[in-house]
């Protein structure tokens, strides 16, 4: 486990917050969270990749992405795609980014059936360290307990893993 191990709690049954600290420069986490070519080393859980993705880095720009489970001992998830699509509200470099995250199809298309998220990420400098915090603001206690219950805390906590793990093989 990560000496710089992830917190999170429930705010109000209806916000998840999320907090990290990372050893690395504020620029080069905010990079992390903004370039295709760094997302694809480290986005989703061990086990998986991301054969698509499409980044439009401004307020009203999309992100369209595919997870693909590469992992044969992951079993029934093997070879399973899981698309998902971000529409960018506000982004205040290198301090901000507001989203609304949403489960998709290959073509974009809203999955109407699973919660949306309204995230929030901040990024604090902690002189040469950062601070990663992440709000994620569900409509309803029952759409957090339905994205919970499919195990994104744990997706996360890998995905935040792999982070760490990028940003060391570039400090």
């Amino acid at each position: 486990m990560s000496r710089n191990a992830m917190v999170s709690r429930v705010e109000n049954d209806t916000v998840l917050i999320l907090e990290r600290i990372f050893n690395a420069p504020r620029e080069l986490v905010w990079k992390m969270f903004k370039e295709p070519d760094h997302l694809k080393h480290w986005w989703g859980p061990r086990g998986w990749e991301l054969p698509v993705c499409k980044v439009d880095f401004r307020a009203g720009g999309v992100w369209h992405y595919c997870m693909k489970c590469v992992d044969k001992s992951q079993g029934e998830f093997f070879g399973m795609e899981a698309w998902g699509k971000a529409i960018y509200k506000e982004i205040v470099a290198p301090e901000k980014v507001v989203y609304v995250d949403y489960f998709s199809d290959a073509e974009g298309n809203n999955n109407e059936s699973l919660p949306s998220t309204l995230v929030t990420m901040e990024f604090v400098d902690l002189g040469g360290r950062t601070k990663l915090i992440s709000r994620g603001e569900y409509a309803s206690k029952e759409a957090l307990e339905t994205v919970m219950n499919m195990g994104m805390l744990d997706g996360i906590t890998q995905s935040w893993d792999r982070l760490e793990e990028r940003l060391k093989e570039l400090t």
